[in-house]
């Protein structure tokens, strides 16, 4: 706070700050989901990379703030400001059904600085087949971790379905990155640049849909617009994982769309082959600018607290649903990142 402010100013400010009202809802997003710039707001706060640098004692001091602050416990002198951040930071870190202190590379804010040095990797070696395969496999390693720490409900999955999903996505991935590669030899060397974009992209619809195939058997938690739960949907996680699988997909379009035109003309010139080792990092530097803009973007195309009508679920749950709620006419659910 500036020091021209008047002690009188300070007292006041302080008075203000210390009668926080203690109806804030912080379980909902500060900005309104139901707006794309709403959303996109949201997501630039809760993919910003500065929160893996957080300590832990910042990560359990924003965790009491919000457990003090639920259960109507204000301390005094916190701003409206200060709760906000506390919510972010802690929901950067902590999982929204389970309350567990997530994994670091599998939180939102690890996204990009993986995603950045993975991908630029795999779109500079990608030439050879040992180097497809390495770079294929620690990516779908990585996208393992990440599926699994922000699998939606609070099922967990048994080691045997994690191993499958693992295996069967990193043989698909590197399966389509190496049949591509084999046919785009004979093409021009632009169009081999886009081969890791569609092992990427297949391998995502391969991959989430078998990190969460516990949600696809038993379904996942929908709820009332109250968050009062009504039963577990497997027609909801259908469309929970088709709209991850779009939005995942669009997440790493502009990263591996736009860098190949750049780096095609930059390898003409004298400078990367003068310094032939510099085209990773300018890669990688490429690919994390389009990532800081492309992730929280598209994580936003879809409200994270989806919904879809009564009538698109389970008979049986309809008819639960109806005799309890007969005037229901939606349900909502996490639809998990």
């Amino acid at each position: 706070m500036c020091s021209c402010h008047s002690g009188r100013e300070l007292a006041q400010s302080r008075t203000m700050s210390g009668e926080l009202p203690a109806n804030i809802n912080i379980k909902e997003p500060r900005w309104d989901q139901s707006t794309f710039v709403g959303r996109a707001n949201h997501f630039f706060t809760v993919t910003d990379p500065r929160n893996i640098l957080l300590s832990n004692e910042q990560l359990e001091n924003a965790r009491r703030v919000v457990h003090d602050y639920r259960q109507g416990i204000v301390p005094p002198g916190l701003t409206e400001n200060e709760l906000w951040r506390a919510k972010y930071i802690y929901d950067s870190a902590f999982h929204p059904d389970t309350g567990e202190k997530m994994i670091l590379i599998g939180r939102m804010s690890a996204q990009v600085p993986m995603n950045m040095t993975i991908t630029g990797c795999m779109m500079t070696f990608y030439r050879t087949t040992p180097a497809v395969l390495f770079w294929q496999w620690i990516n779908q390693s990585f996208n393992a971790v990440v599926n699994y720490t922000n699998r939606s409900g609070d099922a967990p999955l048994t080691v045997n379905e994690l191993g499958t999903a693992y295996v069967s996505a990193t043989t698909g991935a590197v399966a389509t990155a190496l049949g591509l590669n084999a046919l785009t030899k004979h093409v021009s060397p632009l169009i081999g640049r886009f081969v890791p974009f569609a092992a990427v992209a297949a391998a995502n619809c391969i991959n989430i849909p078998l990190m969460r195939q516990r949600e696809l058997k038993v379904g996942i938690p929908v709820t009332d617009e109250n968050g009062n739960r009504l039963g577990e949907s497997a027609n909801a996680a259908k469309q929970a994982i088709t709209q991850v699988v779009v939005s995942r997909i669009l997440m790493a379009a502009p990263g591996m769309a736009i860098p190949p035109f750049i780096m095609n003309t930059l390898e003409k010139k004298a400078f990367l082959k003068r310094f032939p080792w510099m085209s990773a990092p300018i890669q990688v530097g490429l690919v994390g600018f389009c990532l800081v803009f492309a992730t929280p973007l598209c994580c936003a195309l879809f409200p994270q607290k989806s919904s879809m009508s009564v009538t698109s679920l389970e008979a049986e749950l309809q008819a639960k649903i109806r005799e309890t709620y007969p005037e229901l006419r939606r349900v909502y659910f996490n639809k998990g990142l």
